[in-house]
């Protein structure tokens, strides 16, 4: 890990066949209030032109290779976009799922500040600057924040998710409220080894839980900065691959009894289905 650079937020975003979307994600980083951003995007062995669609959104600035930090990176291309902005392109060498493409982020990243952002996911303009404001307010090391649904072309829809101002592990277990595109760390109070994701299903929600079960909370700006893309897609398998997620997250990676696992997923699967309806 590099010397963290205070005031500096590092944008990781995983990159896996997102040429449809990657360049609007480059420039709505860009359209950021705050300033002082990286940005890394960490390319999954895409193979749908999501390189080629970043190259050619950077292609204005000058931009070096950088050695390959790590044996899964194949080539690193870095892009400097003014004296507090920069992109660093990394390519990995093999594909390892969004967890491995988000920790090699984390591994790379020079900012104080960690925010996930998904190649899909849209963020108002001042998503930044408004969180780490609360951040500050609430001199909180991990901040979320409401978010509301988009249709395939990221649309909103109307339907708005809220969130609690605060969030501790076990109120965390009954809901899965944090999404990702809209959380920020503080690396200076939550160490690294909590950041990083765990290589399960559902990585996010699993780091989440690590970093609160450690005795962290989480504090929720109830403001919506994100819109969740929603591709067409069959609802019924994915509400069958979430129960199996969750379930799996309380059993195997939580270590709940089935007694206890079985209390928070009815509290869970409640809350789950009334934030889609």
């Amino acid at each position: 890990m590099k010397d963290k650079e205070n005031g500096l937020v590092s944008i990781i975003v995983p990159v896996y066949r997102a040429s449809a979307y990657i360049a609007d994600t480059i420039g709505m980083v860009f359209s950021q209030t705050y300033g002082r951003w990286e940005l890394l995007l960490v390319d999954d062995c895409s193979g749908d032109g999501s390189v080629e669609v970043i190259e050619k959104a950077l292609s204005a600035y000058r931009h070096c290779p950088v050695a390959a930090a790590f044996e899964n990176i194949g080539r690193m291309e870095e892009y400097l976009c003014g004296e507090e902005k920069r992109v660093l392109l990394i390519c990995k060498n093999k594909n390892e799922g969004a967890a491995a493409a988000r920790n090699t982020g984390i591994d790379l990243a020079g900012g104080r500040y960690i925010a996930f952002l998904d190649a899909d996911d849209i963020w108002v303009p001042d998503k930044l600057e408004k969180q780490l404001s609360f951040m500050r307010k609430m001199r909180a090391g991990f901040v979320f924040s409401a978010y509301e649904f988009g249709d395939e072309s990221a649309r909103p829809t109307g339907k708005v998710v809220h969130v609690p101002q605060t969030l501790t592990y076990k109120k965390a277990l009954s809901r899965t409220v944090i999404f990702t595109t809209t959380v920020v760390l503080d690396r200076d109070m939550i160490p690294d080894e909590l950041i990083r994701m765990p290589q399960v299903a559902s990585e996010d929600t699993a780091a989440w839980w690590q970093i609160l079960r450690a005795g962290y909370e989480a504090c929720g700006l109830d403001e919506v900065l994100a819109v969740y893309r929603r591709p067409a897609r069959s609802l019924s398998s994915n509400k069958l691959k979430a129960v199996k997620r969750i379930w799996n997250l309380y059993r195997r990676q939580e270590k709940l009894s089935v007694l206890s696992s079985t209390f928070y997923f009815v509290f869970w699967a409640y809350r789950a289905t009334m934030r889609r309806i």
